[in-house]
C-alpha cells in the first residue's frame, strides 16, 4: 500500500542519507546525476567541477534531489526536496562546506585533486540548493 511519509519522515530521510540524485535542466530537458551531500537547516550542499550540471544550474536555478530506501519490490521509501541552486562564493564558507564534507565521506576523493587540461587544478564549486518543499512516499 502506497502512503504519503510526514514531512518530518521525508526530511529525516533525506537529512541520514549521504547519496541523491540531483535533478536540474539542460537544454530544456531534465538532467539527472547522483552528488554526495549533507543536510543541514534547510540546505543541502555539496560540491562538483565545472561541468554540465554546473552550466544547467547556472542557468536555471530550479533544482530537485531524490533519494530513496529500497528494502525490496514493495518495500521503499522515496523523498523529493524541491529548491534553487546558490554558488558559495566566499572563501571561509566555501572551506568551511568543503571540511564539512570531507569529514562525513573520509573516502571521498576530493573534486579539488582533478587537474585541468592546463595542468593547473580546476576551480571546485561549492553549492548548495535552498529547500523550498520536500514530501515522500512510501510503500509497504
Amino acid at each position: 500500500m502506497l502512503v504519503r511519509l510526514p514531512e518530518t519522515d521525508a526530511r529525516q530521510m533525506l537529512q541520514s542519507g549521504g547519496v541523491a540524485r540531483l535533478g536540474c535542466i539542460l537544454n530544456g530537458e531534465p538532467y539527472i546525476v547522483p552528488i554526495n551531500y549533507y543536510l543541514e537547516d534547510n540546505f543541502a550542499y555539496s560540491h562538483s567541477l565545472p561541468g554540465l550540471k554546473i552550466d544547467a544550474l547556472r542557468s536555471n536555478p530550479h533544482a530537485c534531489l531524490q533519494r530513496d530506501d529500497l528494502e525490496e519490490s514493495f518495500r521503499w521509501r522515496s523523498v523529493l526536496a524541491f529548491g534553487k541552486y546558490e554558488e558559495i562564493r566566499d572563501s571561509e564558507d566555501r572551506e568551511f562546506i568543503l571540511g564539512k564534507l570531507l569529514s562525513r565521506f573520509p573516502m571521498l576523493t576530493p573534486v579539488e585533486s582533478a587537474i585541468a587540461e592546463d595542468g593547473s587544478p580546476p576551480s571546485v564549486i561549492v553549492f548548495r540548493i535552498r529547500i523550498e518543499r520536500i514530501s515522500g512516499v512510501a510503500e509497504s
